[in-house]
């Protein structure tokens, strides 16, 4: 159960989901295989290397997690909500949409709260490992009063955090509006993601 994106915003939303999705896994593996190749042919370490790893998957889970729901994909029960009247079910999963909403919004609210001071008191803090890109030293008279950053400043990993919150408080709203009109009466899809693996099971057994 995928909602395809129909309109600028949507696609637009689409677009920085998978793209950020893609750079993440692509510069986790590409990281990782360098430092491997550095530790055990060439006796070196690159230090940031594990670091920049774990920014790069807090960003994946938070990115990943909207993505999940525009294609239906987290668990859910449904056993008892598929023998309700469609009128009944569609009521249900508004209900469930809403408390989706109201909880996504207060871990927005959480998010900007934990990350708002590290773009302005606390600008100053950097990570432990990750050195500043010279393409990134702009932000520094803004930011840092002047001073050059050594290491990356936090804000920039830690903004996973309120874009992945704001990335699921909107899909989250835009599968409310889908059952609201009619497009689907659940928000998830267990039921066709077991017809799915029952015909890879089949497919595998055919083979």
């Amino acid at each position: 159960m995928s909602y395809p994106p129909k309109t600028a915003l949507g696609r637009a939303v689409n677009e920085i989901e998978e793209t950020l999705i893609a750079v993440c896994l692509g510069l986790m593996t590409l990281i990782t295989f360098a430092n491997v190749i550095a530790r055990y042919i060439f006796n070196a370490n690159v230090l940031w290397a594990l670091e920049a790893t774990v920014f790069l998957f807090a960003w994946l889970v938070l990115i990943g997690t909207s993505y999940v729901v525009k294609v239906g994909g987290h668990l859910g029960v449904d056993a008892l909500v598929k023998v309700l009247s469609p009128g009944t079910r569609r009521y249900v999963s508004l209900v469930a949409a809403a408390c989706c909403i109201v909880f996504s919004l207060l871990l927005l609210i959480g998010a900007w709260e934990y990350w708002a001071p590290f773009i302005g008191k606390q600008a100053w803090y950097e990570v432990n490992d990750i050195p500043m890109p010279g393409w990134l030293r702009f932000i520094e008279p803004i930011l840092n009063e002047g001073e050059p950053y050594e290491k990356l400043p936090r804000f920039i990993p830690y903004a996973a955090l309120p874009i992945g919150m704001a990335l699921l408080l909107f899909r989250f709203i835009e599968a409310a509006w889908h059952v609201w009109t009619g497009q689907t009466d659940l928000l998830v899809a267990s039921h066709e993601a077991e017809e799915m693996v029952s015909e890879a099971a089949r497919s595998a057994k055919e083979d």
